[in-house]
């Protein structure tokens, strides 16, 4: 999303020439001599081809890398036509290699749909798996260009099933050319890629109708489809939609007007990529330049590199460094090619300053008259994109540019169905559902909304345990709630507390299956503490539940939850000076780990209270674990919903090999020591 989702194309530089697009190609063919001419000549072709001598190649190339440049996706449902439309769009425009054409007939007749004929398809669809399955799976980039403009197409997967991908590739683009199968109408994969495509700020949609050629062009058939498409587009916000009836896989209305639409009168689609205007006004924001490395080659040099994402810069601007809120004046401005006297909007430069601030990765350095927003809190929308459930409550890593700070969803305010667009309750986001949630950080950032800038309005979410990216979002704005909270200063703190206790704050946290012991243990442990003298306590899962969570179940979301609110207990416990012992069956990792988090170092004490299921089953002294094994009590610990083994607890007591008295001196011994 923005810079925010992955990072989308890399090092794509000034290269994107119809000449390396085949160079480029990765469908696995050779590239062939740069010398080879290409599969047409220049008496066939309606496009210029450039003069072949030194000079007249350094004239075209200069005039190529001045072109204006378009990035844009095709999404849409399965087998709507994307990647034909991608590669007949290649074909048409003649940009192809003689070995190319002659390896794509080849790989037409092994792997096409198309009983031996060219299957354009195959120019874009380049994995093994996508062959055989005849659908796109990861997103395709390709280059190309015209005498008009240079374009960066992704081809993105139709399937439900790598949303995601689709995402990502909408990341960076500015135009969407949704296609729409002329039989089928719009589908929920229509409407949801739409709904993201609205979701990333993408303000133009290029709506393709095509297999126009399977409705024997029906003007009807085009209207209708295109009716309830702007409808929907009204819906979501899309400004500017362009409908153009078309058949990707016979070229009609590609790259120009076909006889076969008489009733169409618009542009053909690459007439509209030609001249579509998408240009952005950032200027008015003023100088955005997020910090991606502190460039420091020796001791008289010290530098601020980045991609400026908005404004522009002069030396001698002031600027004001955030989150900090430093500000100082810009000395230089250093790029590859010297120092500058301005750089503006999309310059990787290297900024030094009149002062030594104290500025690192992922901090922005904006101009001093217009400086973004910082806040802690946001109302966001989100795509969810992770096969395990969203859980509110639970932590994860939140990556917005180059900053990476820790991030829970708070509240979801609601989800939205992408077929009628209604909002609907949710405790939890399943799979490529999308939602307005309200988000919370561990730390301020800068930022500015989406709609406003892509860069520093966008982010991901990662997950703490895989490292797995599992949703992408946009700002929308910050909670007022977040800039009027302000942590209110004590005089008597937590050391001071721990002195007249005479004692080390402690969480000793227990974790175990239900019956495994946690709640015996934890109680001889602190038998054993107040009679050495002292102040010890106890939360148990169980009694907890009876006041300050008793509003909560047992389903995962409400578990994540329950262990959130006990750990900002507990964290308030040892700020009281005391040794607060936390006997929970806790079964997730995620969720112990933001426990941990909220102490200083050796302050939390992990014990894994380690008992098989089938010995905690033959406790069972409430009965519960019958009552679960007969569908009784859902979602219940070890039988339906899932327990995850601490791995590297300070503690693990095997409940097998020692009675419970014993188990409880080594937590005391431990907490000597």
């Amino acid at each position: 999303m923005g810079a925010g989702i992955a990072s989308g194309v890399a090092g794509i530089g000034n290269r994107e020439s119809g000449i390396e697009t085949a160079e480029r190609d990765n469908v696995g063919h050779s590239k062939g001599n740069a010398s080879a001419v290409l599969a047409f000549s220049k008496a066939d072709s309606p496009f210029p081809i450039p003069d072949s001598r030194p000079s007249a190649v350094a004239s075209y190339l200069q005039q190529h890398e001045h072109k204006s440049q378009l990035r844009f996706i095709t999404c849409g449902s399965v087998d709507d036509g994307k990647s034909t439309l991608i590669g007949r769009l290649l074909h048409d425009t003649q940009l192809l290699f003689a070995d190319q054409l002659a390896a794509l007939d080849a790989d037409s007749r092994r792997h096409g749909t198309r009983n031996g004929e060219v299957d354009f398809a195959l120019l874009v669809d380049g994995l093994a798996a996508e062959r055989e399955q005849g659908i796109t799976i990861d997103v395709a980039y390709r280059f190309f260009g015209t005498e008009k403009r240079k374009f960066i197409v992704a081809d993105c997967p139709g399937h439900e099933q790598y949303t995601r991908n689709m995402a990502t590739g909408a990341s960076t683009a500015d135009l969407a050319v949704v296609l729409v199968d002329a039989r089928k109408g719009l589908l929920t994969q229509t409407r949801r890629h739409s709904y993201i495509v609205s979701l990333l700020g993408i303000r133009h949609v290029l709506l393709a109708v095509n297999k126009m050629d399977l409705v024997d062009f029906d003007q009807a058939v085009f209207e209708r489809i295109v009716g309830e498409y702007r409808e929907l587009a009204e819906k979501l916000g899309i400004e500017h939609v362009q409908a153009i009836p078309l058949s990707a896989l016979n070229g009609d209305n590609l790259i120009a007007a076909s006889t076969a639409t008489p009733w169409y009168r618009g542009p053909s689609v690459l007439e509209h990529l030609e001249t579509v205007d998408v240009a952005r006004d950032a200027s008015a924001l003023g100088l955005r330049l997020p910090v991606q490395w502190v460039n420091r080659p020796h001791q008289d040099f010290r530098g601020f590199a980045g991609t400026i994402a908005a404004g522009s810069v002069r030396p001698g601007d002031e600027i004001v460094a955030l989150p900090s809120g430093r500000r100082s004046r810009v000395q230089r401005i250093v790029s590859a090619d010297g120092d500058l006297a301005q750089a503006v909007a999309g310059q990787a430069i290297t900024l030094t300053l009149d002062d030594e601030l104290d500025i690192s990765r992922g901090d922005i350095i904006a101009g001093a008259a217009q400086p973004p927003e910082v806040a802690d809190q946001f109302a966001a929308h989100l795509l969810w994109m992770d096969s395990k459930p969203l859980l509110p409550g639970r932590f994860y890593w939140l990556k917005i540019g180059a900053r990476t700070v820790s991030a829970s969803i708070t509240e979801i305010k609601h989800k939205i169905d992408v077929n009628t667009q209604a909002q609907l309750a949710a405790k939890q986001l399943e799979l490529n559902e999308v939602a307005y949630c309200n988000l919370g950080l561990d730390q301020p950032i800068a930022f500015e909304a989406y709609r406003d800038n892509r860069e520093l309005g966008s982010f991901i979410l990662i997950d703490r345990q895989t490292n797995a990216t599992v949703a992408a979002g946009t700002l929308d704005f910050a909670l007022r709630r977040a800039a009027n909270i302000h942590w209110q200063a004590v005089d008597v703190d937590k050391a001071a507390r721990a002195r007249s206790k005479q004692q080390r704050p402690r969480c000793v946290w227990f974790t175990g299956l239900s019956g495994s012991g946690k709640s015996t243990i934890a109680n001889l442990v602190d038998a054993q503490l107040h009679a050495l003298g002292h102040h010890s306590f106890i939360l148990d899962g169980d009694n907890v539940r009876h006041g300050l969570n008793k509003d909560l179940g047992f389903t995962d979301g409400d578990r994540v939850e329950n262990i959130r609110r006990v750990a900002e207990v507990a964290k308030l416990m040892t700020d009281a000076g005391l040794i607060v012992l936390v006997s929970f069956i806790s079964p997730f990792r995620a969720e112990r780990q933001l426990a941990r988090e909220l102490f200083e170092d050796g302050e939390f004490v992990e014990v894994h209270v380690d008992t098989p299921l089938a010995e905690a089953e033959r406790r069972d002294v409430k009965g519960l674990y019958a009552k679960a094994r007969a569908g009784k009590i859902p979602n219940f610990t070890g039988i339906d919903s899932p327990y995850e083994a601490p791995q590297a607890p300070e503690l693990r007591l095997a409940t097998l090999d020692e009675d419970a008295q014993a188990l409880a001196q080594r937590v005391i011994d431990y907490l000597r020591d």
